[in-house]
């Protein structure tokens, strides 16, 4: 039987930054599981958002589950201050640390070690890859138990809002194929049109901005949501 759990984690970029902390708890008290948060630099993409003092704030109206983003030129950089402030997952890029593809078929000595100082500093590790990043590139690291999640970006990252792409959703169906138990995060453009593809893909964890924070009933969201993503490990399992 599989220990994966379904959960859904809107994406905070889409809520009313001028009351966040109230819609943070609206879709908490919906029926979300985690809250996930974008941390961009205005370098690795283009957009520049949040960073380490409203996750701060955040933190002391919600013992919620951080789901922190990072698409940053230099994620050991954050580490330290994001575990202090109360982050509980920190997901990197991949290409942030090893952009040459040629690199991408063995572990990096630097990958390896910003994963060591993240569950140093107490938090969950993820790695992200953009669409267009195989996912073999994140396969010596989930072999080497460096990951608590791998974060599979269904758009280009850097903005919310964008048109799901469904070419990615193979990397999906590779990775739960080769590793049962791994948690598998999807991220851009799900929304309960396109989240029955990458539940029967085999994910169980999604992340969805404007599918949850612009409906007009952001529990019933929340709960399809949830209902497909449980359909879809069942239904891994019993194969």
């Amino acid at each position: 039987m599989s220990l994966l759990q379904p959960i859904v984690a809107p994406s905070i970029l889409s809520a009313d930054f001028a009351n966040l902390a109230e819609e943070c708890k609206q879709v908490l008290d919906a029926g979300a599981d985690w809250l996930h948060v974008d941390i961009m630099d205005g370098n690795f993409v283009n957009n520049l958002t949040i960073g380490p003092p409203v996750v701060k704030c955040l933190r002391k109206h919600t013992l919620a589950y951080f789901d922190c983003h990072l698409m940053v030129n230099d994620p050991l950089k954050w580490v330290e201050i994001f575990g202090s402030v109360g982050a509980s997952g920190y997901t990197f890029h991949l290409e942030a640390i090893e952009p040459d593809p040629q690199n991408w078929t063995r572990a990096s000595e630097k990958v390896v070690a910003l994963c060591k100082d993240i569950r140093l500093h107490g938090m969950k590790v993820g790695i992200s890859i953009k669409p267009h990043t195989p996912w073999q590139a994140l396969e010596p690291y989930i072999l080497a138990g460096c990951v608590d999640m791998v974060l599979i970006m269904t758009v280009e990252p850097g903005f919310g809002g964008q048109k799901f792409i469904p070419e990615t959703v193979s990397k999906v169906v590779s990775l739960r194929k080769l590793f049962p138990q791994l948690n598998i995060e999807v991220d851009g453009g799900i929304a309960p049109n396109t989240i029955e593809q990458v539940a029967k893909a085999g994910a169980n964890i999604a992340v969805a901005g404007s599918a949850i924070f612009g409906a007009d009933d952001r529990k019933q969201v929340i709960s399809l949501l949830k209902q497909t993503l449980y359909e879809g490990i069942h239904s891994l399992c019993s194969e």
